[in-house]
């Protein structure tokens, strides 16, 4: 079906124009709804141009043979946002007719969201580096002397001589100075197509971190509490539920094949 996100009265309206056939908005509805289609709210996707999307079929036909063994030589990492109020519309509460500001059945929250922490983490099947706070911008400096030198390579050694750098292209990644770096420290990086959170399965470790972090109630009640909690859940996540996420990457590459290098279902 074209044109997905038309409106009822979108496509009542061209109908109109294009047949001079009137019908309701309603009458459309209900012949979309004989077909299957309801309206749904959309899965948020990151942009995909057509050289974007070359780029994951070529990234993905690159990778086609890979096997377990091969992923588990790399080293996912990436960096993530915690607000220390996240956004919270699926929250309801019980409350009888009259008790809309009744104790208890107001979410109260801070003016301008309270902040947020940034962190940063690798994760890959046979370890896992400490969740690192990112204080302030992060710069190819910073990110070569801060993160590269002290937790990177550390941990590829830890992996094996094989062992590869993924990262998602973003600009402390591939400064200049982190190139220079990766060069002189000999450190395999792994060419990642842009705009491929997707196919990053450290993406859903910032997912479960988010979710452990919501279950502590009450909830943080600073930023410093939010990081050490972010940390604590970090140390505790299984390592078979690593594993798994990373043993999901055939079945990313599958996916994003099937769908012309489109947007996958993870």
């Amino acid at each position: 079906m074209q044109q997905r996100m038309a409106t009822a009265n979108n496509i009542r309206q061209r109908l109109q124009a294009t047949t001079n056939t009137v019908v309701s908005g309603q009458t459309i509805r209900n012949r979309l709804h004989n077909f299957g289609l309801r309206a749904r709210r959309p899965v948020r996707g990151t942009t995909l141009t057509a050289n974007h999307r070359a780029a994951r079929r070529a990234w993905c036909t690159q990778h086609v043979r890979w096997q377990r063994q091969q992923w588990a030589q790399v080293l996912f990492t990436d960096e993530s946002r915690f607000c220390l109020e996240p956004a919270n519309g699926g929250i309801r509460v019980w409350r009888r007719r009259g008790e809309r500001f009744a104790e208890g059945a107001v979410l109260e929250r801070q003016r301008f969201g309270g902040g947020s922490v940034m962190v940063w983490g690798g994760i890959s099947t046979r370890l896992w580096t400490p969740l690192y706070h990112v204080v302030g911008n992060l710069t190819g400096v910073r990110y070569q002397n801060e993160i590269m030198q002290p937790l990177v390579v550390p941990a590829l050694q830890a992996i094996g001589p094989r062992a590869i750098r993924q990262d998602d292209n973003a600009p402390p990644h591939c400064s200049a100075a982190v190139n220079t770096f990766i060069q002189q420290a000999r450190v395999n990086r792994m060419l990642w197509p842009a705009n491929s959170p997707d196919l990053n399965p450290i993406e859903h470790m910032w997912d479960e971190l988010c979710r452990r972090v919501q279950q502590h109630h009450p909830p943080p009640a600073n930023l410093g509490q939010l990081l050490q909690w972010l940390q604590q859940e970090w140390n505790g996540v299984p390592r078979a539920f690593i594993c798994n996420l990373i043993h999901s990457m055939r079945q990313r590459r599958v996916g994003c094949l099937a769908h012309n290098g489109g947007h996958t279902r993870y």
